[in-house]
């Protein structure tokens, strides 16, 4: 679990660091469907329980700000999507892919920091919680807006150059 979540975490962070959107749209989508691969195992697992109440302290979360940022700029005009919260109680909600992704970078490095602090127990608890909890859908959601629009660049037809296509083609037959 924890080489593939600090894999997604340095993956994300050079993802944004390169800002190449046309690039990053697939790239994004390879690195949550490996997370959501890992989350799930967490996910089918006996729970993990806590051995205290209170989380221990592991210092200070990283700040991920500037990556949030540096995703909304390179995601653009694609950064706010459309998603059903819950199927069961329809609501449309409306999102960011930066900060979703920042979010869910949150959670993982969070479970990180536990494990380098040599309690995996804790990390465990921790990735399972927050994989049920929250970046589990996230990671949902954000993979379901990032296959749109890499289908939308590869499938969306130019009619128009079609027909010019079709009407060059008949002009050669007709010869």
């Amino acid at each position: 679990m924890a080489d593939s979540f600090s894999s997604f975490l340095l993956a994300l962070r050079e993802i944004a660091r390169e800002g190449d959107a046309g690039t990053a749209i697939p790239l994004l989508l390879l690195e949550i469907s490996q997370i959501s691969l890992a989350g799930a195992r967490l996910g089918v697992q006996q729970d993990f329980a806590p051995r205290e109440e209170y989380q221990p302290d592991v210092g200070p979360e990283a700040d991920l700000d500037q990556l949030r940022l540096r995703l909304a700029a390179m995601l653009d005009n694609v950064d706010t999507y459309s998603y059903v919260f819950d199927p069961y109680v329809p609501e449309v909600v409306e999102s960011q892919l930066s900060d979703d992704l920042t979010s869910i970078a949150s959670d993982l490095e969070t479970g990180l920091r536990h494990y380098r602090s040599g309690d995996v127990a804790e990390a465990l608890w921790w990735w399972q919680f927050s994989y049920v909890s929250s970046w589990g859908n996230l990671a949902g959601t954000a993979l379901n807006a990032l296959l749109s629009v890499l289908a939308h660049d590869r499938l969306d037809q130019d009619f128009a150059t079609d027909a010019e296509d079709l009407a060059a083609a008949e002009e050669m037959l007709e010869r």
